[in-house]
């Protein structure tokens, strides 16, 4: 993608010393100007909301193997792993105990739909919850490119039908149940990698790409699971973009509200070439002020995740009605995070966007309405 504006590449500053890490491996698309530091005249530019194409993320490949309605590697029964019932029932028990814990409001819209969907996709979010808390959990600091490369090991077991734990095995046993392809969740391990390298990102392409490993694979992962709805007119392929869009929408979201937090822990996933456009630069985040340049900025980059939100509507409106309300839900909650990052006045550098519980539970009737509905509703 070539931008439309031309823009400053500003350098990466890390918290810890200030100086802007190598990025040799980073090849600068074409040379830019700034506008000045204090013009008032100044016309802020829209933000291009494309990001890498599908194609090179070989989501069409996900599709068709995730589509079959056997996997051939798991075709013959005897490949199935056998659990005693009681100890799935556990295995099970423990990722809704957990998803109930740490995602409320998603763990409500799962309730409305079938318990072999509810399991898997508690199953799935638990996989991605201890994947996440590799990086951003309390051990992280002794995160080492050997236990990613042992968890992506592991992960090959629970689909070779050989989990570690009593939390793999719900997994394995959901692998074995829908047509769960490996490659999102290998893209996912992949992204955690790319945290552990990256601290700052040079433009929008590199961070959709973060994204898509990040959060763009759960909606991959999710569909299979959710199943389309058997009425539907609309493509297999639109569906699976739509899951994706929703998880780019959601990555954008926490990114947003984050800012402080993350500027903190000398991480800034804001494109530094955008930044550039705005007249700011990674210091002016450091620095914690609020000012007319960074309200400006805060506005297109909502705009950019309400657009992803809005591409997502299609595929969740045909996916199966059962399994609609946890994907509207989610929908919804983050497009409140984002009126909450207005209602701070944009204030994400020393505010963190909050949706209050009373908030969380008024939403959930407008997000069952949504659900009923095929029809795609903009909001």
């Amino acid at each position: 993608m070539c931008s439309m504006y031309s823009v400053a590449v500003k350098p990466c500053i890390r918290v810890s010393n200030g100086k802007c890490p190598s990025r040799k491996s980073i090849i600068a698309r074409a040379e830019v100007t700034v506008a000045p530091q204090h013009s008032t005249t100044r016309i802020f530019p829209l933000l291009s909301k494309d990001g890498i194409p599908l194609a090179d993320l070989h989501v069409q490949e996900i599709i068709e193997r995730q589509s079959q309605n056997n996997i051939l590697a798991r075709e013959d029964p005897c490949n199935k792993p056998q659990f005693h019932p009681m100890f799935l029932e556990e295995a099970y028990e423990k990722c809704r105990n957990i998803c109930a814990e740490y995602a409320k409001t998603f763990y409500l819209g799962t309730l409305l739909m079938t318990e072999e969907r509810q399991k898997a996709i508690w199953a799935i979010y638990v996989w991605c919850r201890r994947t996440d808390e590799l990086v951003d959990g309390p051990n992280a600091g002794y995160l080492s490119s050997a236990a990613l490369d042992r968890w992506e090991e592991r992960l090959q077991e629970i689909f070779d039908g050989r989990p570690y734990d009593i939390l793999d095995a719900a997994l394995t046993d959901t692998v074995f149940k829908f047509p769960l392809d490996i490659k999102p969740f290998r893209d996912m391990i992949e992204g955690m990698r790319m945290d552990t390298r990256k601290s700052c990102y040079e433009n929008f392409q590199e961070l959709y790409l973060y994204c898509y490993y990040v959060a763009g694979t759960v909606g991959l992962m999710s569909v299979p699971v959710m199943g389309i709805a058997p009425e539907s007119l609309v493509s297999a392929q639109s569906i699976y973009n739509a899951a994706l869009y929703l998880g780019i929408g959601n990555q954008l979201t926490n990114i947003l509200r984050d800012v402080g937090e993350d500027a903190l822990r000398g991480r800034v996933y804001l494109p530094q070439d955008e930044l550039g456009q705005f007249g700011l630069c990674v210091n002016d985040v450091l620095s914690m002020k609020v000012t007319h340049r960074w309200r400006e900025f805060m506005k297109e980059q909502i705009t950019r995740a309400r657009f992803y939100f809005n591409l997502a509507e299609e595929g969740a409106s045909q996916l199966d009605k059962a399994s609609r309300w946890p994907v509207w839900s989610s929908l919804l909650l983050y497009r409140m995070i984002l009126d909450a990052i207005e209602d701070n006045d944009y204030d994400n550098l020393t505010k963190r966007a909050y949706v209050g519980r009373s908030k969380k539970l008024l939403m959930l009737p407008l997000a069952y309405t949504r659900s009923l509905s095929s029809r795609k509703v903009f909001l």
